[in-house]
């Protein structure tokens, strides 16, 4: 009888160091995609979208004003019917190489989703393709916005624009794996035809903006070492190449996170147009607008390939800001 609670004793001792062990694994391993939680979301967004000196922005090509909030982008649809405005209340992270469908001006989106590996190495890597769709659905951000100019002006990017936490949500890095896109659709010279500019669909390549490249979260840089060999700082670190994903692939293919670099067939380095520091001081060039309306459409979404987009990150509110000016600083 002794021996036998005995063996029970060191049992009960062999399932709590197990389980202590398990704990720790789970307290120490972060990863892309947020494996430790698939249902982690960030929620409460704000989108602002704003012209400066002279320049006139428009929701729908027909009420022009200096500056576009989500409420604009989302109520579009009752004078453009044929808008396609994705403003979800929850986003989670997807990825893109940056490449635009031509038939459809859209830019190509895909989720991807996190399985353990049987033999405990590591996790599988599988994707599909996201569509964009009208309304609070969906992973990320898509709306349209049109430019209104008397005459060809460049644009840029301005020093106000930003991807920040919200006031009063706990900062985790999140905006630091953030993304923006512009997709110039085409333009109409006359700023009368509200349908015509509104069907415009020619866009063919995409300007993607990476913001606050230079700073991590202590998480994003074990992050960077442990699941893609990359060696960075919390603060002025040099910029990081990433694999945006580019094609659908099976769970079976034997893509995992640490070898996407050897599937050229579904990555695609990424290589964005535009690449700030937090608090960047110089205004970008953004697009050369001609005279009349110009489409643009614009994604915001959090890169699920970027090294700060890992479990410490998951459950906060962050905030995409857009300036677009015509003068130069």
């Amino acid at each position: 009888m002794v021996k036998k609670n005995e063996r029970r004793k060191n049992n009960l001792r062999y399932s709590l160091l197990l389980l202590l062990l398990l704990l720790v694994f789970l307290m120490v391993s972060t990863y892309a995609w947020f494996t430790a939680n698939q249902t982690v979301t960030i929620s409460t967004l704000d989108v602002n979208v704003q012209t400066s000196n002279g320049l006139q922005i428009s929701a729908d090509a027909i009420n022009w004003k200096t500056i576009l909030q989500k409420a604009d982008i989302t109520g579009a649809s009752a004078t453009y019917t044929s808008s396609v405005n994705q403003v979800p209340d929850e986003m989670q992270p997807v990825s893109s190489a940056g490449i635009v469908d031509t038939d459809t001006g859209y830019m190509d989106m895909y989720f991807g989703t996190v399985d353990a590996l049987d033999d405990g190495t590591g996790y599988s890597l599988a994707s599909d393709k996201e569509v964009d769709t009208r309304g609070a659905e969906g992973r990320y951000i898509a709306f349209d916005i049109f430019l209104r100019v008397d005459q060809t002006t460049p644009v840029y990017l301005t020093t106000a624009s930003n991807i920040i936490t919200k006031e009063g949500a706990a900062d985790k890095g999140l905006q630091n794996a953030a993304r923006v896109a512009f997709i110039d659709e085409g333009n109409i010279a006359d700023v009368g035809d509200s349908t015509g500019a509104q069907a415009l669909k020619g866009g063919t390549t995409s300007i993607i903006w990476e913001p606050n490249y230079d700073v991590h979260t202590a998480a994003g840089v074990a992050n960077a070492k442990e699941i893609y060999g990359l060696d960075t700082t919390t603060t002025g670190a040099t910029q990081l190449s990433y694999q945006g994903i580019k094609a659908e692939f099976a769970d079976t293919e034997g893509v995992t996170l640490k070898n996407t670099n050897t599937f050229s067939q579904y990555f695609q380095t990424v290589t964005p147009t535009i690449s700030t520091v937090k608090d960047f001081d110089t205004q970008q060039t953004l697009l050369n607008l001609k005279a009349g309306i110009t489409k643009v459409r614009i994604y915001m979404w959090v890169e699920g390939q970027d090294v700060d987009c890992e479990n410490n990150a998951s459950g906060t509110d962050i905030s995409f800001n857009v300036q677009i000016t015509k003068a130069t600083e």
